[in-house]
């Protein structure tokens, strides 16, 4: 057969297309092939274009999404798409449905709630033959994860393409997958609550140590206090006074203040013996 004439434009993309795709699946270039696909997606323009085009564009973009997931950059996929379709009723099925399973994938459903609920809405794209598979999978992956289960219903009740048949076997679905939701509500408040209670048990316990502690350092204050009290309060008051005479008033290198610092060590020493003796002794006579 005769190889396919393409237009100078779609030639220049479906050559990046190439290049991009062995890039992809030969080198493992990510960030290359990306590249290559943003030069492509310029060179055929903004709006949809013929359909040759517009093919070349939607594989540019499929290549460019692997490059990306494959880079982790998975963040980056659905703006990235959008500047070359600018809207999210424009998307080729298989671009929808790419990033339908890529945000599913990654845990990240809600990304895709308003896109793919605005795509779903457009009438153009209901006469798509592609358009009830990616209403199944807008629902399977987004909606029940996100335990939208009203919208769900809503739009299969409202869906044209379904048959009573399948919009049984999708309410179905829908009413069993609400079940288990209540039930992972029901486990994960059980959760909350065992390790609240665990959490508490946990402070009651600290804070009982806390008062045993504080208990006991009450009766060691009250302890030290009452030894204290026993002290020699005149003697003291005799050795703060020798204690400013030694030092303020007299000379401490002088032989006329030996007697007053011998006394001063004298008290001291009584004082200690009274406050530290485990048994209480008589007291001294001066």
């Amino acid at each position: 057969s005769e190889p396919l004439a393409w237009p100078p434009v779609s030639a220049q993309a479906a050559s990046l297309l190439e290049e991009a795709a062995d890039l992809l699946v030969l080198h493992r270039d990510f960030a290359a092939a990306v590249e290559r696909c943003e030069a492509g997606c310029d060179s055929l323009g903004p709006g949809p274009g013929p359909e040759s085009s517009a093919e070349v564009k939607c594989s540019l973009c499929v290549v460019g999404i692997q490059a990306l997931a494959e880079m982790n950059r998975w963040r980056e996929v659905l703006s990235w798409v959008l500047q070359y379709y600018h809207v999210p009723e424009h998307l080729p099925p298989k671009v929808l449905e790419l990033c339908i399973l890529l945000y599913s994938k990654v845990r990240e459903p809600q990304v895709m709630l308003e896109v793919g609920s605005s795509w779903l809405r457009d009438e153009t794209n209901k006469s798509l033959p592609e358009y009830s598979s990616l209403l199944e999978l807008y629902l399977l992956h987004v909606l029940l994860p996100l335990g939208r289960f009203e919208g769900a219903e809503e739009l299969v009740r409202g869906c044209d393409v379904f048959d009573s048949e399948q919009q049984l076997a999708f309410l179905g679905t829908i009413c069993e997958s609400r079940g288990q939701w209540s039930q992972q509500e029901e486990r994960h408040s059980a959760a909350e609550e065992q390790q609240d209670a665990e959490t508490e048990t946990v402070l009651g316990a600290l804070s009982q140590k806390l008062l045993t502690m504080l208990t006991l350092l009450r009766r060691a204050l009250r302890s030290m206090s009452s030894h204290f009290c026993l002290l020699p309060y005149k003697k003291m008051l005799l050795a703060t006074f020798l204690l400013y005479l030694v030092v303020v008033r007299l000379d401490p290198a002088s032989p006329t203040s030996l007697p007053f610092i011998y006394k001063l060590v004298q008290l001291f020493r009584q004082a200690w013996a009274a406050v530290f003796s485990p048994v209480r002794r008589p007291p001294i006579q001066d």
